[in-house]
């Protein structure tokens, strides 16, 4: 059996809470408990779940090797550079950190110390996505609509920050590519920061990818649709739904119903309808467990601070083109 890792979660709101159940629920975890600055609230949440509940983060620090951070964006850094400075590995919810510059500082931090360190962008193990991820192969045009319904809470931060976000991710790791240009448009509807935009991002191998976030609207959606050479692959984050259809040369003698085209040049193609099986997990607890394999197979995190950095980098190019 794989050693458990002593692991204390900092920040117990909506979104800590989640993390601290799955973590007790963990077999690679030890949960030992949770730090935050709400003494109240969190004595509560202590009584009523049986969490331990540490009243400093120095305490909570001494009794752990592994720190998920939970707390608002706004504390991300400094919370994560004393867990680097302790030789704590870090579990940093999405975005990184408030700035470019402070998650770059954490990424020379945590190399010069030797930890790991890992960011939620939990769509990379949406099971929708890992079922089609090695039917990737170069995707040249992408597009992606993520909308959601107005929530008050994360309205902090403009909405590429807080949705857009985890599309640019998946974007940048699929599409194996320098960015070479960015346009977009986005508007303040009911808060101060932009709740729609919509982004182009080129690359220098020619693909593009448009992306659309809104969290004014007034149903759900989280799509991905990426074409390549002779394959377009849909992706349903929502709804954990996928859709592949691929193009080959047609047989001599195709079967009677296959569906044929030819193209101009007089060459004929069969259509061919994929359904790979998408295996339920829960995302969350997978990419936590995966940290922990990181961990303790010396090897680097899925999602490391780098890209979630560059990830970070782009979000913030496409914001000053507001």
């Amino acid at each position: 059996m794989k050693k458990q890792l002593n692991v204390g979660v900092f920040g117990a709101g909506h979104l800590g809470k989640i993390h601290l159940r799955l973590l007790n629920e963990s077999k690679r975890y030890n949960l030992v408990g949770f730090y935050d600055p709400d003494q109240a609230t969190s004595e509560a949440l202590a009584k009523t779940t049986g969490y331990t509940y540490f009243d400093s983060q120095q305490a909570l620090l001494d009794a752990c090797e592994v720190v998920d951070i939970v707390t608002p964006t706004l504390y991300h850094h400094a919370v994560a550079k004393e867990c680097i400075a302790q030789g704590k590995h870090i579990f940093i919810e999405k975005p990184i950190t408030r700035t470019v510059e402070e998650a770059e500082e954490l990424v020379q931090l945590a190399n010069d110390k030797g930890v790991k360190g890992q960011v939620g962008h939990v769509e990379r193990f949406n099971p929708a996505f890992k079922a089609v991820k090695e039917s990737l192969g170069a995707p040249m045009f992408v597009e992606s609509h993520r909308l959601a319904e107005f929530n008050p809470r994360g309205t902090d931060v403009s909405v590429v920050l807080d949705l857009m976000i985890h599309d640019i991710d998946i974007i940048l790791s699929v599409i194996n590519s320098t960015v070479k240009n960015i346009s977009a448009s986005g508007v303040a509807v009911v808060s101060e920061t932009p709740d729609i935009a919509n982004a182009r991002i080129e690359f220098e191998n020619g693909a593009v990818a448009n992306l659309t976030a809104s969290r004014i609207s007034l149903k759900n959606m989280r799509k991905l649709r990426f074409f390549q050479k002779e394959a377009y692959i849909s992706v349903d984050f929502f709804t954990k739904k996928v859709e592949v259809v691929k193009m080959k040369d047609a047989p001599a003698e195709p079967e009677e119903f296959a569906l044929l085209l030819q193209t101009a040049e007089g060459v004929k193609k069969q259509i061919y309808f994929d359904l790979p099986t998408v295996e339920e997990s829960n995302a969350i607890l997978e990419e936590l467990e995966t940290f922990a394999d990181a961990i303790e197979n010396n090897s680097e995190p899925i999602v490391p601070l780098s890209h979630a950095t560059d990830a970070l980098r782009i979000a913030y190019k496409i914001i000053d083109c507001f």
